[in-house]
């Protein structure tokens, strides 16, 4: 058990990036090892049973080779996730056209990087004056499954035209926004760029060549992916992270409310006392150092995430066969 424990952490390549998204996503602690192995070890497997049903689907079409439209057909029901990432390619492509001016007019314009604003219409980079983004609108991401693509012509957007896919994932953004500042509101300054940094991290910024590796691309699917693939799957590993940290948060929150719980049963007769335990005075010890995730949290938080749906089980109730579930993805 040791030895496959020891094997286990042997294999481990992205510690680093994943303790950071984790911080990002509300872990005051720093996991240990055995934790980001383990949340390493789920990533891995989603991302591989992305690659196994986008070639599926791939060999439906006739083709050999995966496309950005089988991963973005895999979290079609999660409309929120969807939109994020259909926002996510479209600033890609406005940052690859505005460092296209950069690269013909010199030092005419800035890229789209971490530390440039955005500013009404135009982009203030670092590099240069600003970027006029009237001229570098962003393309239309369009859904293979959409009633738009089944005709040839298209109905041009109007600029006064609500769109749509902001109002999808405005809510999302919002609560996402909250939750950064819940965590942030206390920080100082250096402890702020710390996080600002974090959220830079990512499985495939820079390490295109041991993320494809990693994945199993030449494994379990033999094309080469362009650089879309890699920049969707590096999107949805960042989400996954985050989601398991924050449901994990959740299960060692109602682990710790219940361990109180019992306490206070059990301390009952001794009101003075729990009275101590909930307010600490001016000769109270130290306080109790945060406690980290442990593998527990992330076991139970991805058992939650595998629970079949209310239909699925509906239809189990009068069959004795044994179902194997699949693989939900994250």
């Amino acid at each position: 058990m040791a030895a496959d424990k020891s094997a286990g952490q042997a294999i481990a390549k992205y510690k680093t990036e994943i303790q950071q998204m984790m911080f990002v996503s509300g872990e005051g602690g720093e996991p240990s090892t055995e934790t980001t192995t383990l949340v390493e070890q789920i990533v891995q497997q989603q991302v591989q049973e992305m690659l196994r049903e986008c070639n599926t689907l791939a060999t439906r079409r006739g083709s050999r080779s995966i496309s950005t439209d089988d991963l973005m057909f895999l979290i079609r029901h999660d409309k929120a996730k969807l939109s994020r990432l259909r926002h996510f390619l479209q600033w890609k492509d406005v940052r690859k056209n505005v460092k296209e001016t950069d690269d013909r007019g010199g030092d005419a314009a800035g890229d789209l990087a971490g530390g440039d604003e955005v500013l009404g219409s135009a982009v203030v980079g670092q590099g240069g004056p600003a970027v006029d983004l009237k001229k570098n609108k962003k393309t239309r991401v369009d859904l293979v499954w959409d009633v738009q693509s089944f005709f040839s012509e298209q109905v041009p957007p109007r600029d006064d035209e609500e769109d749509e896919e902001e109002e999808e994932m405005a809510q999302a953004t919002l609560q996402r926004l909250k939750n950064a500042d819940e965590r942030t509101k206390k920080m100082n300054r250096e402890d702020y760029m710390h996080w600002s940094e974090c959220r830079q991290a990512s499985f495939t910024f820079r390490k295109g060549k041991r993320f494809r590796e990693w994945a199993g691309f030449g494994v379990i699917t033999d094309n080469k992916p362009n650089d879309d693939i890699i920049d969707i799957l590096g999107f949805l590993t960042y989400e996954i992270v985050q989601t398991l940290t924050e449901e994990a948060l959740r299960v060692k929150d109602a682990e710790k409310l219940y361990r109180a719980a019992n306490r206070a049963e059990t301390t009952d007769g001794n009101t003075r006392k729990r009275r101590h335990e909930a307010e600490p005075g001016l000769f109270s010890g130290p306080e109790e150092k945060k406690e980290p995730v442990q593998p527990r949290h992330i076991h139970e938080a991805f058992r939650r995430m595998q629970r079949p749906n209310t239909k699925s089980r509906a239809m189990q109730v009068f069959t004795r066969q044994v179902h194997r579930r699949p693989l939900k993805l994250i």
